[in-house]
């Protein structure tokens, strides 16, 4: 069944299904761009491991099962006639790097096999510090390199890229950066009540650009996903919505 919404759909972000909704976005991306690609060109899977620190308080502290108190205590610590001076021990929180990966997907020229574009899906670990500076570090060694950079940001949480100039307005944003025009991006801006749009994946000069279809993408990822059945459209959205928002999307919910 389609989603409820016209494009994105933001209960995925919401209720915790990002990571499955990623991994099978990212693989029809590239399964549409290899239809679409000129024969000397190849669409290939790559990953990156990403080591997340988790601080959780609901992580249970171990503490001894058997505990020695001074008969004599002094706030010196020091050992007191027939006693012994012993020290409380401070609990503190435990700090756990969590395993996350993530795809991303590399077009290539098959004769030299040579890297021509980058398309990442951005994920909340790449919007949300510790792991959004490394992201950073990546993104700028790319944009060094002579190879085209595509982003896309279907998170509405999170923080979003930083340019000389605000951001248009919107709710989700499509990044084009292109080895020609290095100095700029193109960026592409719509609200939750669009579709998604079709954007261009430039290739290597003269080729003209591949135009990608996502909201077509999208279909085919919530339709194959499941998450109809999955989702509970009851719940309050995280992150919330505006006012004008939240009516609309009550209102889209509520007569479908």
């Amino acid at each position: 069944m389609p989603s409820p919404f016209p494009g994105m759909d933001p209960f995925i972000e919401s209720q915790g299904f990002w990571p499955d909704f990623h991994a099978t976005f990212i693989n029809y991306v590239r399964e549409r761009l290899a239809d679409q690609l000129p024969d000397s060109y190849d669409a290939r899977l790559d990953e990156r491991v990403n080591f997340v620190r988790v601080q959780d308080d609901s992580i249970q502290r171990i503490r001894p099962d058997v505990s020695i108190s001074q008969s004599d205590a002094r706030d010196t610590g020091a050992a007191t006639s027939g006693g012994v001076a012993t020290l409380e021990p401070v609990t503190l929180q435990e700090t756990i790097e969590e395993e996350v990966r993530e795809a991303y997907i590399e077009i290539i020229n098959r004769e030299d096999r040579s890297l021509v574009t980058i398309l990442e899906v951005l994920s909340p670990t790449n919007k949300n510090e510790p792991a959004r500076g490394h992201y950073l570090t990546k993104r700028l060694a790319i944009l060094q390199q002579p190879v085209h950079l595509v982003e896309l940001d279907l998170l509405r949480g999170g923080r979003r890229h930083n340019f000389a100039r605000p951001l248009p307005p919107g709710d989700y944003y499509a990044y084009v950066s292109r080895v020609e025009k290095r100095m700029g991006c193109d960026v592409y801006a719509w609200p939750l009540e669009r579709c998604l749009p079709t954007i261009p994946v430039p290739l290597a000069k003269p080729d003209p650009d591949v135009l990608l279809d996502l909201q077509a993408v999208f279909s085919l990822t919530y339709d194959r996903g499941r998450y109809q059945r999955a989702i509970d459209y009851g719940q309050p959205l995280t992150p919330t919505l505006d006012e004008q928002s939240r009516q609309w999307a009550e209102s889209l919910l509520h007569n479908g």
